[in-house]
């Protein structure tokens, strides 16, 4: 993978290849709560002052996201 980290994906091939092998491996199943996921992200991505690195938060759901309100504020923040 080059430059990258070895417990990281690097471009859009390593996102494309984390999100196919993540569909075999996943068992969706409730409740589904992403703002959690999305503002600790967002916090670990906002730590990285210099702008070397940048993220790619890959949701994969079956359509019910529980707490639909939080996570679209999470996403906006």
């Amino acid at each position: 993978m080059g430059a990258c980290p070895t417990s990281s994906h690097c471009g859009i091939e390593g996102v494309l290849e984390a999100y196919h092998r993540s569909l075999r491996r996943v068992q969706l199943y409730g409740p589904t709560n992403f703002a959690p996921v999305v503002n600790h992200v967002a916090r670990t991505a906002a730590a990285v002052l210099d702008g070397s690195q940048y993220f790619v938060l890959l949701i994969i759901t079956d359509g019910v996201i529980s707490d639909m309100a939080q996570t679209k504020e999470a996403i906006v923040n």
